[in-house]
């Protein structure tokens, strides 16, 4: 069902770099691509919200996650499979935060940020994004180049080189409108999956082995907690949040109390079954390490997570810089930008330390996006948590304490992992006193500061009230009729839809 952009009430958003609610409608192109929801009651409408959840899936599955897949199953065999499992059932409810906060609300992570924190906080958060963005990127520069090695014998650094060219392949896709970029990543995502399905054909693991490593947690010694903590780095990522709460907002979606409620079960469908791929893609990781390989293949899947995962990390770069700074760059200038900050410290150790030396970058830039965790999972339990922000749609309570919780166990890991490393670093590196205390003050006011900047961001009370709330509260109930529809659409932000594909004649409808 298509509705005209004058044909129908319409909602309203902020515009522009200031925090006021200004008149203009969220999109005047009546005939730009949209994703147009029924407004009505369908299972059929789930076919609508199929697309972000494989978009953000890929975070899940790029070079990264594999290569310390890899290490974590060449170390501990199926010791870490129960971390796989514990990181997707968490991840699973974090994205689903994330959609909830922009299918209420009318707007993504970095945008609430920025009108809830003063300029110095929201100026530090989209830095820290900004480095998670770059510490993402850097496996799948590493991981396309030693895809390119295994496939055609070329070098690493030069293939650290060649990843600069798929800006190309990007500026290619974005002719062809969101649809046909998330079938793209849609049908990335199988063929990784059926290129690892695959190798478990060779790799024949111990069924009983897999299943005593899913569900039988342990952590022996520090450098099992080490790739714990890596793993958990790979799976849950930073800027996956601002991703997926950005994504959402390419949809036309009724604005009925039930419409709403309907778009967040879908996604979380749609994310689960995605996530779910990507789940069982990992454990196949882990089991061929400890099997027979096939080197192409999993060079294809490889060269299919790094390209994918650039795509997506770019559109995840724009969101932050837009949210946070109201700043816009031309998607192909963003892939550049961020790309070269990649392959500047990728090229370095891949020259100096050769492949081994690339691997154990994949592994620190993981641990890096593990610590900023916090910075992006802290703001987002408190904004969908408040009813202020969120109105009825706030998270109950049994859901808001076991995000806490997560949350929580996630930087008390971190902290203790940092501490002891650090402590160990200091009394067995073979340093003199006064390296040691020197060392000690600067690590350890560190770390006070890390941890200060987590409890500012978890004691802060929400101020900014987010006004497209005022069409799903209980006394503005009266714009849907007796059917339980609703008369009125939250369109597409034409901000996002611009950074996600241009303009097209003719709409897209899903019946």
């Amino acid at each position: 069902m298509a509705t005209s952009a004058t044909g129908q009430p319409q909602f309203i958003a902020s515009t522009g770099g200031n925090r006021s609610f200004s008149n203009a409608p969220l999109i005047k192109n009546e005939d730009a691509d949209q994703i147009v929801v029924p407004d009505k009651t369908s299972w059929k409408n789930l076919f609508a919200y199929i697309g972000p959840g494989f978009l953000v899936s890929i975070a899940y599955i790029d070079p990264g996650n594999f290569e310390t897949d890899l290490q974590s199953g060449a170390q501990y065999k199926y010791e870490l499979l129960w971390i796989i499992l514990v990181a997707s059932c968490a991840a699973l409810i974090i994205q689903s935060l994330a959609a909830n906060l922009g299918v209420v609300t009318g707007k993504h992570l970095a945008e609430h940020c920025r009108n809830e924190y003063p300029k110095v906080p929201n100026f530090i958060l989209w830095v820290l994004a900004e480095i998670a963005i770059v510490a993402c990127d850097i496996p799948e520069v590493i991981g396309t180049a030693f895809a390119l090695n295994m496939l055609f014998k070329i070098p690493v650094w030069i293939g650290v080189l060649l990843t600069g060219f798929s800006t190309l392949i990007l500026l290619a896709l974005q002719q062809y409108g969101v649809r046909k970029l998330e079938f793209l990543i849609a049908f990335l995502v199988f063929t990784m999956a059926g290129c690892f399905f695959a190798e478990l054909g060779y790799a024949k693991p111990e069924a009983k082995e897999v299943l005593h490593g899913l569900f039988v947690p342990q952590l022996k010694g520090n450098g099992a907690t080490g790739l714990a903590i890596s793993l958990l780095g790979a799976m849950v990522m930073p800027h996956n949040l601002f991703l997926h709460s950005a994504l959402v907002l390419s949809r036309k979606i009724p604005r009925s109390v039930r419409s709403i409620k309907e778009a967040c079960r879908f996604y979380m469908i749609e994310s689960g079954f995605a996530l779910a791929v990507a789940f069982l893609i990992n454990v196949s990781v882990i089991s061929n390490v400890l099997g027979s390989w096939s080197s192409k293949l999993f060079a294809i899947a490889l060269l299919a997570s790094g390209q994918s995962s650039t795509i997506t990390g770019t559109y995840a770069g724009q969101y932050v810089m837009q949210g946070f700074l109201d700043l816009r760059l031309k998607p192909w200038l963003r892939n550049f930008l961020t790309r070269c900050l990649a392959i500047v410290p990728s090229l370095i150790v891949a020259l100096i330390g050769g492949s081994a030396g690339a691997g154990q970058l994949i592994i620190i830039a993981s641990m890096i996006l593990s610590f900023e965790l916090p910075f992006a999972l802290v703001p987002l339990l408190k904004f969908t948590s408040s009813k202020v922000k969120m109105g009825m749609h706030a998270n109950s309570i049994a859901i808001t304490a076991i995000t806490w919780i997560i949350g929580s166990l996630i930087m008390i890991i971190n902290v203790y992992y940092l501490a002891t490393s650090f402590i160990k670093f200091l009394f067995h590196g073979n340093l003199k006193l006064v390296e040691v205390v020197f060392l000690g003050i600067f690590g350890f006011s560190a770390m006070a500061v890390y941890l200060a900047g987590v409890a500012y961001l978890v004691l802060r009370k929400n101020k900014e009230a987010s006004h497209l709330l005022a069409l799903t509260t209980h006394e503005n109930q009266h714009s849907t009729n007796e059917s339980g529809n609703a008369s009125l659409y939250s369109l597409p932000r034409e901000d996002i839809a611009s950074m996600q594909l241009p303009s097209r004649s003719g709409t897209v409808d899903i019946d």
